[in-house]
C-alpha cells in the first residue's frame, strides 16, 4: 500500500497547473446529482488541486484520480474556500466524507482506507444533497 501525501512546496505552485475538464454524476437514493469537475491527474496538478481560488462555482469541483488504490493524506494549506472531500474506492462508491473542510488549514485530512480518488466539492454540498457513503459515483475512470 502506498502513502501519498500533499505537502506542496514553491516549486510544485510555482506554474499555474493546466486542467482538463469533464462532468460526473452521484447517483444518491435514486437521485442524481451533475457536476461539472475539472481532473487533477498528474502530480503536479494534484499538489496544486483548488489551492488560492477564492471561489467554485456551484455544481463544480476537482476529481483527483490516483490510478489505484491507496492511502490518501491531504491537506487545506492555501485552499481559501471550505470544501466537502469524498474519497472514492475503485468502483467509485463513496468510501468516507469530510465535510466542510477548514480553510488554510495544516490538519491532515485522511482516506483512512485505500481510497481511488477525491472529488473535492463545494463545502456543504453533500449535506444540502443527502449524499453518504455507499452512494455510487458516475465518471470513466470508474469503468
Amino acid at each position: 500500500m502506498f502513502l501519498v501525501w500533499f505537502f506542496p512546496s514553491n516549486a510544485y505552485t510555482q506554474k499555474y497547473q493546466e486542467f482538463s475538464k469533464s462532468n460526473i454524476i452521484i447517483n444518491s437514493l435514486g437521485k442524481y446529482h451533475k457536476f461539472s469537475i475539472e481532473l487533477a491527474l498528474t502530480p503536479l496538478q494534484q499538489a496544486q488541486g483548488l489551492m488560492y481560488r477564492t471561489f467554485l462555482p456551484k455544481d463544480s469541483g476537482m476529481l483527483f484520480d490516483y490510478g489505484s488504490p491507496k492511502l490518501i493524506r491531504m491537506w487545506m494549506k492555501n485552499t481559501f474556500i471550505p470544501l466537502d472531500m469524498i474519497f472514492l474506492n475503485q468502483q467509485g462508491r463513496i468510501i468516507k466524507i469530510v465535510e466542510r473542510t477548514i480553510p488554510k488549514s495544516e490538519s491532515i485530512i485522511s482516506s483512512n482506507f485505500p481510497a481511488r480518488a477525491v472529488l473535492e466539492l463545494n463545502g456543504g454540498t453533500t449535506e444540502k444533497l443527502n449524499i453518504r457513503v455507499g452512494d455510487l459515483v458516475k465518471h470513466e475512470i470508474f469503468k
